[in-house]
């Protein structure tokens, strides 16, 4: 019986919303903390996993072997690769697409990559204007890696500590 006639003023009184309104009203008067964001920037990890970019060695050379474990390893099924052999009988890859709509970003790919060819960057401020541009082609990936290659490096550097 008691807990009847608790439960009837609990619910007359309106006590749930009045502690939920109490909460919105702590918050509500709390300083707020903004970020101006494109002249302020807020630190980034240096795991963080952005825009996708393949590397190369030091002599230029695409660092892919065309092994193809990160179109197998990918989740979301958003890499694409075709092989080709070459004169000297190594495997490069022709065709490797990624498409940035399908990716989910979780870097499987960089991790089953036994050459670091494909990295994920700190990139994350670009944008599509047209149809097509979210699928990365070859010649993306590598323009992205080439021009961004000390960054990448610095990245690697600080994040192999915990690898």
């Amino acid at each position: 019986m008691a807990k009847a006639i608790r439960h009837f003023f609990k619910t007359f009184l309106l006590l749930e919303m009045i502690q939920g309104l109490a909460v919105t009203g702590r918050h509500l008067f709390a300083p707020k903390i903004t970020v101006q964001y494109p002249e302020q920037k807020t630190p980034k990890s240096p795991r963080f996993r952005g825009l996708h970019a393949l590397r190369r060695y030091a002599n230029g050379e695409e660092r892919c072997i065309a092994c193809k474990l990160c179109e197998v390893v990918c989740p979301a099924l958003a890499i694409t690769i075709d092989v080709a052999e070459r004169e000297d009988g190594s495997r490069r890859t022709t065709r490797y697409e990624i498409d940035l709509f399908k990716c989910i970003y979780c870097g499987f790919c960089e991790e089953v990559c036994p050459v670091d060819s494909i990295v994920e960057t700190d990139l994350h401020e670009y944008h599509f204007e047209a149809r097509g541009e979210n699928i990365m082609t070859k010649e993306k990936l590598l323009s992205i890696g080439d021009r961004y290659e000390a960054r990448i490096a610095v990245a690697k550097a600080a994040d192999a500590p915990y690898r």
